[in-house]
């Protein structure tokens, strides 16, 4: 009886420890929004908070305050911020062993590059919703600023000059302004997108990162009037010299030359890509929960 007692105890305390043993969540916000809206990364936070009891979700937030976070998310250099979130991942106690990540909009490539470029604390999934990574053109027509003055100016400010140095240094959106007609400009004076996505070399340290990867899951949604063109929220892109037909991933060079491991990632399973109803960002608690909570437990 002793015996089974004790072994008893045994399994109630692996369980037990099994329930504890949530892998944390980081999830990171897209352009015009901020860490902790209730209607946005709050309302994510607490689904996932009560779905998954005890994991711990780290919203991040760059800046000292909900309305920096916000304006960062259109003026501060990406780059910058990334090396910012590297820095507030490698000192979380929390995420040591390791952490999911989640992001929104262009929180999902911006996540992408701390993958890249980050690795310690190790990432093991990557869900990117609607997240752009081949870049975005031709379009921001719903910036989600509070003024529409500021979304005016920035679309002004695309149109004339998103590949001069100082649009580049310190405007988001320039960052991953990619134009299929002006594709030398492009990878040349893209500060940010270029480099992630190896387009004036191979930097091996990021592909071995990236493929390191348990799951890489890009969601697509099917009416999104944000990005253009959509297929970028599965990397893929128009074809060369022109912006009318689009191609998919599997048909560009950075997959057929294989520049960041996608093309090995997809064959071992490890790329998954997910369509939905909807505009950008929109979709339902139930899709959530079927769909990508199973990601993260």
């Amino acid at each position: 009886m002793a015996a089974l007692k004790a072994a008893a105890l045994v399994l109630l305390g692996l369980n037990l420890g099994c329930a504890a043993a949530a892998v944390p969540l980081v999830i990171w916000h897209g352009m015009g929004d901020s860490c902790c809206n209730p209607q946005s990364m709050g309302y994510i936070k607490k689904i996932v908070e009560k779905r998954i009891p005890g994991i711990y979700v780290l919203s991040l937030k760059i800046g000292s305050n909900l309305i920096q976070d916000m304006e960062n998310s259109f003026f501060m250099n990406a780059n910058d911020q990334v090396r910012e979130v590297c820095s507030q991942l490698a000192g979380d106690p929390h995420l040591k062993g390791g952490y999911n990540a989640m992001g929104f909009s262009q929180g999902g490539q911006f996540l992408r590059a701390v993958a890249q470029r980050c690795p310690s604390p190790p990432m093991l999934n990557l869900i990117s919703v609607g997240g752009q990574h081949q870049g975005s053109v031709y379009g921001f027509p719903r910036c989600p600023g509070e003024s529409s003055h500021l979304c005016d100016w920035i679309r002004r400010t695309l149109d004339l000059g998103a590949y001069t140095q100082a649009v580049q240094e310190h405007l988001v959106q320039a960052e991953y302004w990619h134009d299929p007609l002006r594709e030398e400009d492009y990878r040349k004076n893209s500060i940010f997108l270029s480099d992630i996505n190896q387009e004036r070399g191979i930097n091996e340290t990021y592909k071995k990162n990236l493929m390191a990867l348990k799951k890489f899951v890009m969601v697509k949604f099917l009416n999104d009037t944000m990005v253009d063109p959509p297929i970028s929220e599965w990397f893929g892109f128009y074809r060369p010299g022109q912006a009318k037909e689009t191609i998919p991933l599997q048909e560009t060079s950075l997959y057929t030359e294989d520049r960041l491991g996608l093309q090995q990632m997809d064959k071992a399973g490890k790329l998954v890509f997910l369509g939905v109803k909807g505009d950008h960002l929109h979709f339902t608690e139930e899709w959530f929960d079927t769909t990508l909570l199973p990601f993260l437990q």
